[in-house]
């Protein structure tokens, strides 16, 4: 066992605070990553203060994980002492159901082992990214292409695939007209990946504030949730709608904007339970869909995809003491557009 240096939060809705985990030792197909970005997610939030449900503590939070290979297990073949790479929302899962199979780890049927406030196969609790050390299986390890620079790309291993992938399942590309509600810390890489793909990208967001940003971000057009004339001017409108946003929204309202057979993509997650006249679906054969990060293949593709294209998330780089700081700028929606800590101030 080896003793890190992390920031944890001792109990349900305690500010977090320095302390002391151990990391396991190397196993035969491990890598020990010596982290140096961890991006701060609004889900770290809300499972840090029981906002989705009964969690574990201490919890070290953090699933946007940059770094370097320290070190190797002797069965590793995907990896050297060394190299760039990256670990998001999982670092396990049975590898044996039909979806892990399939690529799809992340609809594991025995459930995936989260980063962070999870019980990995050996019993052990998992602790996340907020800390100087992990150590990783390699299969669930991702390399970070040259092209990126690993403080822009930490936020890319959830924001990043949280995006891609539904834009990519749901056929974002050219001659596609997507809308991306709410331009936070997924909303602006929603915005980017959708962009990069070729659509006519459009933000819903609630005010006009962030306009500027959006249409330099690459969105073609701009409007405001709070204006009602927007839901009557773009009616029928978007091929596909992605929501960013983890408050309820009037789903009623968002399914209007979709063209018939769209498809409204939520990967936003409200702790709040919504509900939905079915009319609204079934009045131009829509489809309300969930996505939920992406398998750890797709992953890669996202960050080679993403290197190609230049894209890294618009980041404001924190020292560690400042994690409660930062917690509650994202609850105020004041982070342009995601908090990255940087782990050697940990």
């Amino acid at each position: 066992m080896t003793t890190v240096a992390a920031y944890a939060a001792p109990a349900a809705k305690a500010p977090l605070e320095r302390t002391t985990i151990e990391r396991r030792d190397v196993r035969e197909h491990d890598v020990l990553i010596d982290i140096q970005y961890a991006g701060i997610c609004h889900s770290d939030i809300h499972q840090a203060r029981e906002g989705w449900g009964e969690a574990i503590f201490p919890m070290v939070p953090g699933h946007e994980i940059a770094g370097v290979v320290a070190e190797v297990g002797p069965g590793v073949t995907k990896f050297k002492v060394g190299d760039r790479v990256g670990v998001g929302c999982m670092v396990d899962s049975c590898r044996e159901c039909e979806n892990c199979k399939a690529g799809q780890e992340q609809y594991c049927v025995r459930g995936n082992i989260g980063t962070y406030n999870a019980i990995g196969h050996d019993g052990e609790p998992t602790y996340g990214g907020y800390s100087q050390k992990v150590v990783v299986d390699e299969a669930f390890t991702v390399r970070v292409p040259d092209g990126l620079s690993l403080d822009e790309a930490a936020p890319l291993l959830c924001a990043g695939i949280t995006t891609y992938s539904p834009l990519k399942r749901f056929g974002a590309g050219p001659g596609k007209k997507v809308a991306v509600i709410g331009l936070g810390g997924l909303g602006h890489m929603a915005v980017k990946i959708a962009h990069a793909l070729g659509a006519e990208v459009t933000v819903l967001s609630q005010s006009l504030r962030k306009k500027d940003d959006g249409l330099k971000l690459g969105a073609d057009h701009y409007y405001a949730t709070s204006d009602p004339a927007t839901f009557t001017e773009l009616a029928g409108t978007f091929d596909l709608i992605v929501s960013t946003v983890s408050a309820p929204l009037d789903f009623g309202a968002y399914l209007g904007l979709l063209t018939a057979e769209g498809t409204l993509a939520n990967v936003g997650a409200p702790e709040e339970p919504i509900s939905l006249n079915l009319f609204s679906l079934i009045g131009g054969g829509k489809t309300l869909a969930g996505s939920m990060i992406g398998g750890i293949a797709e992953t890669q593709e996202m960050l080679d995809f993403c290197a190609a294209h230049g894209i890294g998330a618009e980041i404001e780089l924190i020292e560690a003491s400042r994690i409660n700081e930062a917690y509650e700028r994202v609850l105020a929606s004041d982070v342009r557009y995601r908090f990255v800590i940087d782990t050697a101030t940990i």
